[in-house]
């Protein structure tokens, strides 16, 4: 095996690595959405990013460690709800906490890869349970800090639950006349009722 050949098979120069795990994670998402979780496997990512099923292992462990990795990557722009929630009174928290939600599905760059790991999580109890962990603690819990009010967690869940539900319709199911609303009168119309949800006696 010649020096070439181990370098292809093994973990690459340290130059690399980081070009490699994204590699990898943008397999495993293209993957994940075609294949579903179940039928992804950790060979089938490496084929597909163009390396050994061994670093894959290496950069991420398990198939549900690379899942929740991939899943982190997706999620990462909904992760500044918190801070956009804080930017602002508290009688305009459902307004800022909607646009910035629908924001992130209206935007086709940030859409396509929720969208992949949604359908797996939606398939499967394993993704579902790293799906939902990552939600709870990552993003759930960090909006209700901000609240400061009684039941602030529940709060939070069903206002989230309540843009999670209209995202759903409107691009991935593509329920009409949703899918094809305008955003603003999406947002008239919602924003109040995420607004009831968060701050209402």
């Amino acid at each position: 095996m010649t020096g070439a050949t181990a370098r292809r098979r093994g973990r690459p120069p340290r130059t690399e690595a980081a070009d490699t795990r994204d590699r990898i994670l943008a397999s495993a998402r293209e993957e994940f959405s075609e294949r579903g979780y179940d039928k992804t496997s950790v060979r089938g990512i490496a084929k597909a990013a163009g390396v050994d099923s061994a670093l894959v292992h290496h950069y991420f462990g398990t198939k549900e460690q690379v899942f929740e990795a991939a899943v982190e990557v997706a999620f990462a722009p909904a992760l500044n709800a918190p801070e956009a929630i804080a930017d602002g009174p508290l009688d305009g928290v459902g307004e800022r906490f909607t646009r910035f939600v629908l924001g992130i599905w209206e935007n086709p760059t940030s859409r396509k890869p929720l969208l992949a790991i949604l359908r797996s999580a939606v398939n499967n109890d394993t993704a579902a349970a790293v799906f939902r962990r990552l939600v709870a603690t990552q993003l759930l819990r960090r909006v209700a800090a901000q609240l400061d009010l009684p039941d602030a967690e529940l709060r939070a869940e069903l206002a989230a639950a309540q843009l999670v539900g209209c995202a759903m319709l409107r691009y991935v199911i593509k329920v009409e006349p949703l899918a094809s609303a305008d955003l603003e009168q999406i947002v008239a119309r919602v924003a109040p009722v995420v607004q009831g949800h968060l701050t209402a006696p």
